[in-house]
């Protein structure tokens, strides 16, 4: 099992907050460092000192980190266009001596459209479709040959499909709790299908549809990566649990029903049950972002459990 620390900036968290939790995240042996792709903080507070932005943040610990995977959950379709986004990831690909990944999504959060004058546009799954068919589409055509794509949103004529990722395939994410047109993008595209804040009831559902979607597409079921984001809480008595808790503004009941919460035992306990659906990599949700420890314990006393 993969254990994957992600990060929500958009609550609260300068770039040398993010470096901070990365370089931890690799000290500590964890395998990748993602992020949220948001510009307004959710729910009460802030949000100071302002948001991130998910790229330029992956870019800077592209040229500070040496080992950990760095990727989103997930960029919004709705932020940038195919074409930039293709060279965006491609350059910092190149930046971490290819150790990127791209989770794409349609995007869905329309206050912070609204708020930072962002088209927010009403057919949100097409454009999503069409952006990954140009993403991909760009990175796999040979050097010295040039792409076009005529579609319904966007249009490209005669690119030079440049620059090349360090990678001969950057990893493709695609998630969420669709019955029909996600496992089907998922399985036409996705290297890994992610199921955010899921039960394991739903999750195993999930996945299963994502199964059946690959081989009705010709692929084998098990080319992909299954996987989950979950929040985390974790202390090593209840007192810290709670502790943990209280910071973050959560009830450690509904947290431990609802994500990974409670002592390292009953953390490893349900993570043992995720695996057995078929997840091979869990991103820990990580809110805290201060809280280093926390990031230790887990790593010493979860991580090293799970073989």
């Amino acid at each position: 099992m993969d254990l994957r620390i992600f990060t929500e900036p958009q609550q609260g968290a300068s770039y040398d907050t993010l470096l901070t939790v990365a370089k931890a995240t690799e000290d500590l042996g964890f395998d990748a460092f993602y992020r949220s792709d948001h510009y307004l903080r959710m729910g009460q507070g802030d949000g100071l000192p302002g948001p991130t932005d998910a790229w330029i943040t992956l870019a800077g610990l592209a040229r500070e980190t040496k080992r950990i995977r760095l990727g989103t959950l997930m960029t919004a379709g709705t932020f940038r266009l195919p074409g930039v986004l293709a060279i965006q990831v491609a350059q910092v690909d190149q930046m971490s001596g290819g150790r990127v990944e791209l989770g794409l999504g349609a995007g869905w959060f329309e206050d912070e459209h609204k708020a930072y004058g962002i088209p927010f546009p009403k057919e949100k799954f097409g454009r999503l479709e069409e952006q990954l068919a140009i993403v991909t589409g760009l990175w796999a055509t040979e050097v010295g040959k040039t792409f076009s794509y005529d579609g319904t949103y966007y249009q490209l004529t005669d690119s030079p499909a440049l620059p090349k990722p360090a990678q001969s395939k950057i990893p493709v994410l695609i998630g969420g709790h669709g019955a029909k047109r996600t496992p089907r993008l998922a399985a036409q595209y996705a290297d890994e299908f992610n199921i955010p804040f899921a039960s394991l009831e739903d999750s195993e559902k999930q996945f299963g549809r994502v199964r059946e979607a690959a081989e009705a597409a010709g692929r084998t079921p098990d080319d992909l990566v299954y996987s989950n984001a979950l929040v985390v809480c974790v202390g090593r008595d209840d007192a810290e649990v709670a502790r943990r808790a209280a910071v973050i503004g959560r009830d450690v009941a509904e947290l431990k029903a609802n994500g990974l919460a409670g002592s390292p035992a009953e953390v490893v306990d349900k993570i043992g049950r995720f695996a057995a659906i078929g997840a091979s990599r869990i991103y820990l949700q990580v809110l805290d972002l201060d809280d280093l420890d926390h990031l230790d314990l887990i790593a010493s006393q979860v991580q090293s459990q799970l073989g």
